[in-house]
């Protein structure tokens, strides 16, 4: 007993490091859900802005459905999602902007983003069916349709947040490496052929601590499957310390 004792401080140390990684990890993609149940083919845990992407490609009629989540720098901040038919950056983009109007209820408002000094609400090139916003918690949620051309394949995304807006123009955010590395790409007849739940090809800049869910519910890297590999696997990052625990106990 007395042994136990001296142990405990070391058990409940582990435990709460436990719980704080298994609140880290938790948040992914795989987790969220959305209001009357609706549901996404695939998505993606994109590697910056602790931001992610829904979607659902349909080569039918060559329609992209999407749901965006990213919080802004505050409440009263804006977060963007973006098609850039042209190049890979912000520059040239087709961008749904979502922010809170002056009463509360969320905008989505399009901007052809043809230079860096020239972002003014327009149309964009490719038609918006339909688009919405939502936010709680902290987060914002951008819903929306597009009819893409039918020869788009791929596609290059560009996602972004800023701290405010003003008669609804988007001040500008910052250009820290997580902003500057909003950047991927998707693979739409790949993704629509595949019809399950998978990740957009999208690079993890370096040093970012980005995160890019490949299909396997979180990945995992390496291949040990024993110890703690194999707790990880079958009950998730607690489950190491978990054994570790009882590991020490037995040993003492």
């Amino acid at each position: 007993m007395a042994s136990f004792l001296r142990l405990h401080p070391i058990l409940l140390g582990l435990f709460l490091t436990a719980f704080l990684f298994s609140q880290a990890f938790s948040q992914t993609c795989r987790t969220q859900t959305f209001t009357g149940n609706t549901r996404y083919t695939n998505c993606s845990d994109l590697p910056s802005l602790n931001s992610f992407l829904h979607w659902s490609y349909n080569p039918t009629n060559t329609t992209l459905t999407i749901a965006f989540i990213a919080p802004p720098p505050n409440p009263n901040g804006w977060v963007a999602w973006a098609i850039n038919p042209t190049g890979t950056g912000m520059a040239g983009s087709q961008t749904l902007l979502a922010f809170r109007s002056s009463n509360g209820s969320m905008v989505v408002n399009t901007y052809n983003i043809s230079s860096y000094s020239s972002i003014v609400e327009s149309r964009l090139s490719f038609d918006v069916l339909d688009k919405r916003a939502e936010f709680s918690n902290g987060t914002m949620k951008i819903f929306a349709t597009i009819a893409l051309p039918e020869n788009m394949t791929t596609l290059n995304q560009v996602w972004q947040v800023g701290p405010s807006t003003t008669n609804g123009r988007p001040a500008r955010h910052e250009f820290n490496p997580e902003n500057l590395n909003a950047t991927g790409s998707l693979e739409l007849v790949q993704a629509g052929d595949k019809n399950s739940s998978s990740s957009a090809p999208a690079p993890t800049p370096s040093g970012s601590g980005g995160r890019n869910n490949t299909g396997g519910g979180g990945g995992q890297s390496g291949n040990d499957t024993g110890g703690c590999g194999k707790a990880v696997l079958n009950r998730g990052i607690y489950g190491c310390f978990l054994l570790l625990a009882g590991s020490l106990v037995l040993g003492y």
